[in-house]
């Protein structure tokens, strides 16, 4: 910083002076070179061309040309490269490499082709920045005419062919590259070994790469990293952690990008203990080893964690990228905490990042999930650019929220726009017909799949199919589209059947459903727990009594339900018949006084629900104080203003006779209610719910 300041303070003297001589300006140029200073090499050359000084010796114009290169200034680049009296190979190389570096390819051509000699930097540089900008093909075609031209190529040249390749996945020539490495005995190159490591592991298979990798004697950090990032790239977490305990055994410190790589395999593994262990163990963290744990916890079902260390990370003054940014706000959309998501989105908008495709499309997704889709469309409006992520999340937050027709006015809307719509498009668009209850439509979209997104309809797109026919009573049609499907279904197929049949009272494709998801999830309780509880409501204790054997022989644990409420900025969790609320009294005394109101005006608990075989008064017990209408009752006395809207999340279907207390709670105090089960998103207005009693 002292020597820059020197330099600044010389050409500012210069022009207090006037002219110098060419050693003085030829001994300023070098320090400005050496200062990386771009801002006192521009201050020079204008001193320069205002006193109309031509250096005799052409390297003088050369540094300065090849210090804009470096840092991007083109316009300057090009500006000082057409006024030089006389140009040598490197004044051409150095514009080469501006314009490489900016990334203007049809320029980068149109130099290279006026050039009148071209050298083997030349072509490197060529190289380079066409693999460097995406243009493989221009790569290759220089890299045949080089050779063409009798120019043998060096190290750099075959490192960025085999990058070139790697992207390409071509390891037809790639495998010819490393011919030519042998035959040059070049074998010993690090830097060029690590490149062919890259692009057999990505063009031929990781063992291949292993063994080049293993065959390296002196293996440096680059080394170890590549062959650990492949590794967890090809799902091979185990390996990963195996080799990177290799690298410690060698004496070799693993970087914080090796130690964020292997974080990665440990949450891969569910192993998070480990995972915060080498977290912990990092003096300095930089911003990759932040998001990765970050990542990790959203990753395994941590959100909270997640967000705690989002807090952590802000404390210790690390800057987040768009990246961690739209992580975070993910998993604000996965726990429906609103706050924290609007915090976030600030955060976004203080650090820049807020237009970012990535973040962007992450808060369209957040709002939606917190059930605001007013916010989340503004949101969508305000983005400078959209992509087929962005347009999906609205359209599939419309769905979930009950605005079928306007998620499906979207989707025709993304049309016009050209936006290719994908798997998850159709998902969200299936989902708005089956909550409208449009089979026709949605028989039309589905037919359409494979033309409008090149694909042919997914399992996800069938089990929406199944779903639609269920719930609008053609039970027989979706067990025949099922049989008729060119996969053999799976358990989102049978899990979907089962859920209508449950609907509809449909025992016998009931039990047809839950034995294929015996099969497939035999641990899982929800199968068991459905039929179960369609032979309760039908009064068959004994099939009963058999399915919770068979729970109990196979130690499938049931999921406990449970809901959670913010207010003030905090979570507030309760499960069924919950008492250890600090402020259980007030609860309980707040939504007894709602049955009770409710009661006057003609409503009883459906206690049918209940699927136990007790007394009266115990069933009117347990349906009363279901963990969603504690909840509520919470959030009626904690927050008494009408005008905001009542938040709840459930982490599993909300009841029949819960659905109906919340419309008639909405009815009575004139308050909007907002659940989110594990369903779909229920708004109750005055009365009313958004999903027309279809969930």
């Amino acid at each position: 910083m002292k020597a820059r300041h020197s330099l600044r303070g010389a050409i500012d003297l210069l022009f207090s002076r006037g002219s110098a001589t060419a050693e003085t300006y030829t001994r300023l140029v070098l320090k400005c070179v050496r200062a990386n200073d771009v801002a006192a090499a521009k201050r020079l050359q204008s001193h320069m061309d205002l006193h109309s000084f031509q250096p005799t010796k052409t390297f003088v114009h050369n540094r300065i040309l090849q210090l804009y290169a470096k840092y991007g200034n083109l316009a300057d680049a090009r500006n000082l490269f057409d006024k030089m009296p006389k140009r040598d190979i490197y004044s051409w190389n150095s514009m080469l490499s501006a314009y490489a570096k900016s990334g203007s390819l049809e320029e980068l051509g149109t130099m290279f082709d006026q050039m009148p000699s071209r050298d083997l930097v030349s072509y490197n540089t060529v190289i380079a920045g066409a693999v460097a900008n995406g243009c493989l093909s221009k790569a290759l075609e220089a890299f045949v005419k080089m050779q063409e031209e009798g120019l043998e190529p060096s190290e750099h040249t075959f490192v960025s062919m085999l990058q070139a390749c790697t992207r390409l996945l071509n390891f037809r020539i790639g495998k010819q590259i490393h011919g030519r490495v042998v035959v040059r005995n070049l074998e010993g190159n690090a830097f060029l070994l690590n490149a062919l490591i890259d692009m057999y592991a990505k063009c031929s298979g990781i063992d291949q790469a292993r063994w080049l990798f293993d065959w390296l004697v002196d293996k440096d950090v680059v080394s170890w990293n590549l062959m650990i990032f492949r590794y967890l790239k090809n799902g091979q977490p185990e390996k990963c952690i195996d080799l990177f305990r290799a690298m410690q055994a060698s004496g070799l410190k693993p970087d914080q990008v090796a130690v964020s790589n292997v974080i990665s395999a440990y949450f891969q593994t569910g192993n998070i203990v480990e995972a915060k262990k080498e977290f912990d163990g990092i003096k300095e963290k930089d911003k990759i080893c932040w998001t990765t744990m970050i990542v990790g916890y959203a990753q395994v079902g941590r959100e909270e964690d997640a967000l705690i260390l989002f807090g952590k990370m802000l404390l210790e003054n690390v800057r987040p990228d768009s990246f961690t940014i739209s992580s975070i706000v993910s998993s604000c959309a996965k726990l429906s905490y609103l706050y924290h998501g609007r915090v976030v989105h600030g955060k976004a908008v203080h650090m820049g990042v807020v237009n970012n495709l990535l973040v962007s499309s992450a808060l369209v997704d957040m709002y939606c999930k917190c059930g605001v889709t007013e916010d989340a469309r503004v949101v969508f409006e305000l983005m400078p650019s959209r992509n087929v992520v962005s347009w999906n999340a609205l359209i599939t937050g419309y769905a979930q929220n009950g605005k079928d027709l306007e998620a499906l006015a979207l989707y025709e809307n993304m049309l016009q726009e050209d936006i290719k719509p994908n798997n998850v498009t159709f998902v969200g668009v299936l989902s708005a017909c089956v909550h409208a209850n449009l089979i026709e439509e949605g028989q039309k979209y589905f037919d359409s799949i494979s033309e409008q997104s090149g694909t042919a309809p997914t399992m996800d797109h069938y089990a929406c199919m199944v779903c639609l026919l269920g719930h609008s009573g053609c039970i027989n049609k979706a067990v025949c589209l099922i049989e008729s499907m060119p996969y053999e279904p799976n358990s989102l197929i049978w899990s979907t059947l089962l859920s209508v049949c449950a609907v509809k009272g449909d025992i016998e494709h009931a039990e047809m459903a839950a034995k294929h998801l015996f099969e497939f999830e035999p641990l899982s309780a929800g199968p068991y727990i459905i039929l179960s509880n369609m032979y309760a409501t039908s009064r068959r204790w004994e099939d009963v009594a058999r399915i919770r054997s068979l729970m109990k022989e196979k130690n499938v644990k049931k999921f406990p339900a449970y809901s959670w409420i913010e207010i003030d900025n905090n979570v507030h969790k309760f499960s069924s018949e919950d008492r250890t609320h600090p402020e259980t009294q007030q609860i309980y005394e707040e939504l007894n006084k709602l049955i009770r109101k409710l009661q006057e005006s003609g409503f009883t608990p459906n206690t049918k629900l209940v699927l136990h075989n007790v007394g009266e008064e115990e069933k009117f017990e347990s349906i009363c104080y279901h963990s969603e209408k504690l909840a509520l009752a919470f959030g009626l006395f904690k927050k008494p203003n009408a005008r905001i809207p009542i938040r709840i999340i459930k982490n599993v279907r909300v009841c029949g006779d819960c659905h109906e207390f919340m419309k008639l709670v909405s009815q009575a105090t004139g308050r909007a209610i907002i659940l989110r089960d594990s369903k779909r998103f229920h708004h109750f207005n005055d009365g009313n719910c958004s999903c027309k009693n279809c969930w």
